[in-house]
């Protein structure tokens, strides 16, 4: 049941050093007891919840209406753990901007050490991208890809997007479940504090249109290109997300040429073929419209409000030796082998009770 809405603002600034170093330091002790705890699943699936997310950005510090939480808390996660990955049998690969371009390498890396097989989580990591990039076409330009998974091959995916018109950000959760339909509504969570129009080719309402788009990849390109033609013949409604002068003939004819020869079975193996991007999939969608009556969908896909956070002051100035001291605190918890569970949950009451205290910020 929803209780209200709130608007939160975008802002800019960076995370200081003295202040990321104490967050891989907590996000390690972190990942420690919920991997001793509750194991790698548990951990992946939290992850791939957008509150707890949140609240783990809010917990190591960022503030709940401020920038960078997503990409920065990720970091610190990967920070965290780095050197300790092969021991604890978890990992994080990718990052912001051109680091995540690196995941497939970084996962491959990591491949001796896992029961499963890397190419299959390059596979996942790859098309996770491919589908909040092409697939979902909601305004919002990817530049934050990150790839957690554990050595059983059960993973979960965080990645964001930018919109620079509206200058905000969206927040993309994925986790692996058995089985994953990447061609239909594969996400977690999609957070977004602001909701417009969108191409929406993985929405379940969707399936003939895909199904369409698939069928038109397998033909001839020059009878593809014939029809796309009369585009210009006819009045769209505004809702279409594609204009003629969107589309290069000669990179569709490119395009649809090689998906005529590699004949792709369905939707997914259409969207995994390399060069077929946002204007070729919109291109598909409207033909198969046009041709079939299929219609894509334009519901946008985001269902949760998040705080975009950051580091700002607000309420308050992180308090240094508060983070020191929790820092410890879960250091000695993570140490502390034979602690008994009934000594532990008194342990953790008793952190609880005293962060409590300290709510109201520092005198």
């Amino acid at each position: 049941m929803k209780t209200g809405i709130t608007h939160l603002p975008l802002h800019g600034g960076r995370a200081p050093a003295w202040l990321f170093g104490r967050m891989t330091l907590l996000a390690r002790e972190i990942v420690l007891v919920l991997l001793r705890d509750f194991g790698a699943g548990e951990l992946l699936r939290r992850l791939s919840d957008p509150f707890w997310f949140q609240a783990l950005g809010c917990a190591l510090g960022f503030d709940w209406h401020s920038s960078g939480l997503t990409t920065t808390t990720c970091g610190a996660l990967k920070e965290g753990i780095r050197g300790m990955e092969h021991e604890i049998g978890f990992f994080v690969c990718g990052g912001k901007g051109r680091v995540s371009r690196f995941t497939p390498r970084e996962i491959e890396g990591h491949g001796k050490h896992l029961r499963a097989d890397p190419g299959t989580l390059v596979y996942a990591s790859r098309m996770a991208a491919k589908v909040d990039s092409a697939a979902v076409q909601d305004g919002y330009e990817l530049y934050h890809h990150v790839f957690l998974f554990d050595r059983d091959g059960n993973w979960a995916v965080v990645q964001q997007g930018m919109n620079d018109a509206t200058k905000t950000a969206r927040r993309y959760h994925w986790l692996s479940s058995d089985p994953l339909d990447f061609a239909c509504e594969p996400h977690q969570a999609v957070c977004c504090d602001s909701r417009g129009a969108a191409l929406n080719l993985v929405a379940r309402e969707g399936e003939a249109n895909r199904a369409a788009s698939v069928s038109l990849a397998s033909e001839q390109p020059e009878r593809v290109l014939r029809e796309l033609g009369g585009i210009a013949r006819l009045e769209l409604p505004a809702r279409h997300a594609v204009t003629r002068a969107d589309i290069s003939e000669a990179h569709l004819h490119r395009v649809l040429l090689k998906t005529y020869e590699r004949r792709p079975a369905d939707f997914e193996a259409l969207l995994g073929t390399a060069g077929v991007g946002a204007k070729t999939l919109r291109a598909l969608a409207l033909l198969s419209e046009l041709l079939y009556g299929a219609k894509p969908s334009f519901r946008d896909p985001a269902r949760f409000s998040f705080a975009h956070g950051g580091k700002d002051g607000h309420p308050y100035p992180v308090d240094r030796e508060l983070y020191d001291r929790s820092i410890e605190f879960l250091k000695e918890v993570v140490n502390a082998a034979k602690i008994g569970e009934h000594e532990k949950r008194r342990a953790f009451g008793r952190l609880g009770a005293f962060y409590g205290r300290t709510d109201a910020g520092p005198e």
